[in-house]
């Protein structure tokens, strides 16, 4: 294939392994299909490994496709050379064929420009042969007051303005720069004159100098985002101009002869005007791309354990959106997640109120059987689970505190208005944070991933690419924990490989019309789900209640009839072989190898039989804060307490310890730190045990250390 080779040399990956890959791409599969069910054609690469095989083969096609219009305008300009076209086919990076390109991009009218048009580029380029010549003599033949050159010296200031635009263009020029900025480029930031009181929380950057290429990201972030609020000056230089002006005299000045000191004055008006700006615009973006990839790196790790949280599971709910003034809004749910009842209580408004939310709670949780308790951690959570703390009920009841990060998102959109269009968003909120403890995924998939707070300075990066970034991580996540095609929700549905948002929609229509599929095989029956989209999303959609016992599994109906013979020769039903370990332990599964079907594939097949439709999120566990804390000023330095990892970043992690305000541990007080990274250390949601080392009331920071 086209790519394929410098795709595998560039992943370390076999050259088979990606040539099948990009086939089984450009068919139209999915990244999820592809590493659970093609394991034979790709040599079972994860899903890690399919989108960079992706990205980079889409990154080739616009290098490919940038190639084939450089050389277009160059054609047309009557200007390509053989010498060049075999020079711009053989250009590796974007990079390499921009510098050849340079000298024949379309400009607007430089300096240089103007001085080719006034007739000055024979003086530069006699000037630039560097021979024995009278520059004096030679500047006032060009003398013309009709194209505006009064005197000899606006004659050689236009010819060194004609000298210094070559050399800013020239690739090996350019090439020697860019690895003296590799090397000893530095990023500095210095506060804006006069903002220094508006600027008052990039205190840290007011003077700052570091090595350009080992900046952290988040630096790099946040000096970029005091540059654009105006509030700091950001470059991205070498300390001195001096190693990079020596480099291009050596290259373009020869001798010392009066031309020669024409050409090496224009040698350093070249660097510092044009050549020494261009390039730090390139190493700018590239700190900014580098930065914010890191950035959207972390955010979709986070994204990934949150959508992959504990679920309690199908537990009747009530669940309560804290609230002091306006009160609490308390909903419950079915074990489907379905509204049942809604009402506000106010337990902060007197004492009588109190216990009147008191009596009501009990009242809601006897007549609704209710099994948990989901109390969102905003304004008012503490204060609310105490109320809860202070109920007494009749059955067992567990109260958990949820996360509000996105539920306003939610409540406020066009999915809630469709879902609840008689309700309040009060209400719908209450119904999100009910539902987030009994299957965060599946409510989580309705929010902007963007909207749930999982990340740092999300709006500053590269929103096309986080976009893509979070959303492979939402369909990731879908697909590996699986779908029940019987209640799913639309957007649940539409994250399905193979499905999307419209064949979603008339899955759902089909169901509210037809009643529940009684099988997979139905779903062909679907208006528009073909055989290509049945291929890609059969193996992900649960049927619990199906008529084949298959269907509540994660094998594909393409490998149904392999599970059937595998039970035929023990001599028992598919479901029986699902049943019974013995059986299974009979088969010898090498018997069933084929040729589109190998061991990957049949180990994977076996793992099912033994827990079809295993969950891979881990067991739910109720955590609970300290009691004798639930405001900053009951933290006292050395306090060791409970705490729940709401956000990693590159620097460490945040950790609510139930005082409205999140503390922070930075990466150097992390317990067993291994590598310079949070996610190897904690994960989000994790419960941990920490310590305070330091409060700060005024700017309401908490500093925090693992290291008890």
């Amino acid at each position: 294939m086209e790519f394929a080779n410098i795709i595998a040399s560039r992943l370390g990956l076999g050259l088979r392994q990606v040539e099948k890959t990009i086939e089984l791409l450009e068919q139209g599969c999915t990244i999820p299909f592809i590493a659970r069910y093609r394991k034979e054609a790709t040599g079972s690469l994860n899903e890690v490994q399919i989108a960079a095989i992706r990205d980079l083969l889409i990154k080739q096609k616009e290098l490919e496709k940038r190639r084939e219009s450089i050389i277009a305008s160059i054609g047309e300009q009557g200007k390509m050379t053989p010498e060049l076209e075999m020079q711009l086919q053989q250009a590796a990076t974007l990079t390499d064929l921009e510098d050849l390109y340079l000298p024949y991009r379309p400009k607007r009218r430089t300096r240089a420009a103007i001085a080719i048009e006034r007739g000055l580029e024979p003086l530069a380029l006699e000037l630039m042969k560097q021979d024995h010549i009278d520059v004096t003599a030679a500047a006032e033949r060009y003398i013309d007051k009709a194209k505006g050159i009064e005197n000899k010296e606006e004659a050689l200031s236009g010819a060194r303005d004609i000298i210094a635009e070559k050399v800013s263009e020239d690739i090996q020029a350019r090439g020697k720069i860019r690895n003296i900025f590799k090397r000893s480029a530095q990023l500095s930031s210095k506060v804006v004159k006069g903002k220094e009181a508006e600027a008052g929380k990039f205190e840290s950057w007011f003077d700052w100098k570091e090595h350009a290429m080992r900046a952290p990201s988040h630096r790099i972030l946040a000096m970029f985002r005091g540059e654009s609020m105006g509030l700091l000056r950001v470059h991205v230089l070498p300390d001195d101009d001096t190693t990079c002006i020596e480099a291009l005299q050596r290259q373009f000045v020869r001798g010392s002869s009066e031309a020669a000191q024409q050409v090496f004055i224009a040698v350093r008006d070249g660097y510092k005007r044009l050549l020494s700006p261009s390039i730090e615009t390139e190493f700018y973006n590239q700190l900014k791309d580098k930065a914010d990839r890191e950035a959207i790196r972390v955010f979709a790790e986070n994204l990934r354990q949150l959508l992959l949280a504990s679920p309690l599971g199908q537990k009747r709910t009530l669940a309560i959106d804290p609230g002091f003034r306006t009160g609490c809004k308390v909903v419950c749910l079915d074990a489907q997640g379905q509204l049942e009842h809604n009402e506000t209580i106010y337990p902060f408004t007197s004492v009588r109120e109190e216990r009147a939310a008191v009596d009501k709670l009990e009242a809601l949780v006897e007549a609704f059987d209710i099994e948990a308790i989901a109390i969102g951690n905003g304004t008012a959570g503490r204060e609310t689970e105490e109320v809860v703390k202070r109920c007494r009920f009749k059955r067992p009841v567990i109260a958990v505190m949820v996360s509000e990060n996105g539920a306003s998102v939610y409540s406020a959109s066009d999915v809630a208005r469709r879902e609840f269009p008689d309700y309040d968003v009060t209400v719908r909120g209450a119904v999100s944070i009910g539902r987030r403890l009994m299957d965060p995924l599946s409510e989580l998939v309705k929010i902007d991933p963007k909207s749930i707070g999982v990340g740092q300075y999300q709006h500053d990066v590269n929103q096309n690419l986080l976009q893509e970034s979070l959303e492979d991580v939402v369909v990731s996540c879908v697909n590996s924990v699986g779908v029940e095609l019987n209640t799913a929700s639309r957007e649940l549905l539409s994250h399905v490989s193979g499905i999307g948002p419209s064949l979603a929609d008339n899955i759902v229509n089909y169901r509210n019309k037809n009643g529940a599929f009684r099988n997979r095989q139905e779903l062909l029956q679907v208006e528009r789900l073909g055989a290509k989209a049945f291929e890609q999303c059969a193996g992900f959609l649960r049927i619990r209640e199906s008529d084949h016992p298959l269907d509540r599994s994660a094998v594909h109906p393409e490998r149904y009839a392999i599970v059937e013979q595998m039970a035929q020769s023990v001599g028992a039903s598919v479901e029986e072989l699902m049943q019974d370990k013995s059986l299974r332990e009979k088969i010898d599964i090498r018997r069933f190898v084929s040729d589109d079907c190998g061991l990957p594939t049949l180990q994977d097949i076996m793992q099912e039989l033994e827990k079809p439709g295993l969950d891979p999120r881990t067991k739910f566990e109720i955590f609970e804060f300290d009691k004798n804390v639930s405001r900053i000023e009951d933290l006292k330095p050395g306090m060791e307490l409970p705490g729940i990892v709401t956000n990693i970043t590159a620097f460490g992690a945040f950790v609510d310890v139930g005082v409205h305000q999140d503390g922070l541990i930075h990466i150097s007080q992390m317990a067993y730190r291994r590598v310079n990274d949070p996610n190897e250390v904690v994960h989000l949601h994790q419960h941990v045990r920490v310590k305070v080392l330091e409060i700060d009331l005024n700017r309401h920071r908490i500093s925090l250390t693992m290291k008890l």
